[in-house]
């Protein structure tokens, strides 16, 4: 088994965690094009989006946002990237060692920065805020 496959797999694993939290209705790995490689709803939810490719077309949006590095130097890595919507908040976490983000979808009352700390807690810490 390869490397990358590894990965995916824990990737996978990892996402079906977060997905026991409350308020939670996605969470999965997106791929620097805006493919979801890993993860996926939770067992039950259905998705706000019902355009396939409006869904589509914001994953890449989101990728190419979360993955930039333009002002690293100045002001420090992006640890995440939140939306608010009346109906749910997106949180996006890029992996500063690969090009992958994790992207959540939660309902409007998740507390961030709780929900934050156990993003940190389950892909392992630093790797995910460290520069």
């Amino acid at each position: 088994m390869s490397s990358e496959n590894t990965d995916l797999q824990i990737y996978e694993i990892r996402a079906k965690d977060l997905l026991d939290e409350d308020g939670v209705r996605f969470a999965g790995i997106i791929n620097e094009d805006g493919n979801l490689i890993s993860g996926g709803f939770k067992k039950g939810v259905l998705p706000l989006e019902s355009d396939q490719e409006k869904l589509e077309s914001f994953l890449e949006f989101v990728s190419k946002i979360s993955l930039r590095k333009q002002y690293d130097d100045s002001l420090g890595p992006i640890n995440y990237l939140v939306a608010r919507r009346n109906k749910t908040v997106l949180i996006s976490f890029p992996f500063p060692l690969s090009k992958f983000l994790l992207l959540i979808s939660a309902e409007p009352t998740v507390n961030i920065e709780n929900l934050a700390s156990k993003v940190i807690k389950v892909f392992g810490g630093p790797s995910l805020s460290s520069d």
